[in-house]
């Protein structure tokens, strides 16, 4: 009698596993095709300085309007009463030729703030003012070093 209720269970066991691959093979499948096709937008790097509620997004380009891909992109200021405390800041750009910076103190001592990006003999400079344009989007066009 147990044989017979253990082939019994087994084989609708078997049947139950067989039907749940066969109803998720198909799904899977569409859900493939999709995904490959929609490609997810690349992250953009941020570095935060963790120092005021400012952020600075920039989008690098060169003479022709192209994105440049790791562009370092640096940033000094100094903040606080006198001046006392310094924020260095530097990021890489993304493939899309984008990066920001976020945790900007909103006043500083000297404004504008200078963003220099470099790469090879390509330089580009951008200035914010945080106080004035707290939330900054810019473009650096890149040219030739003189």
């Amino acid at each position: 009698m147990r044989k017979v209720i253990y082939s019994a269970c087994s084989f609708a066991i078997l049947t139950f596993s067989v039907t749940l691959f066969a109803a998720q093979t198909p799904a899977a499948a569409q859900n493939q095709g999709p995904s490959q096709a929609q490609q997810k937008p690349e992250e953009t790097p941020i570095v935060d300085g963790g120092s005021g509620p400012c952020t600075a997004e920039f989008s690098v380009t060169d003479a022709s309007g192209q994105p440049v891909y790791a562009v370092r992109i640096d940033m000094h200021l100094a903040y606080g009463f006198a001046g006392a405390h310094k924020l260095d800041l530097g990021v890489y750009t993304n493939s899309q030729g984008k990066a920001r910076f976020t945790g900007i103190p909103l006043r500083v001592k000297k404004p504008p703030v200078e963003y220099r990006a470099k790469k090879n003999d390509l330089v580009g400079v951008a200035t914010v003012d945080p106080y004035t344009d707290c939330q900054a989007k810019h473009d650096i066009v890149l040219a030739k070093e003189k």
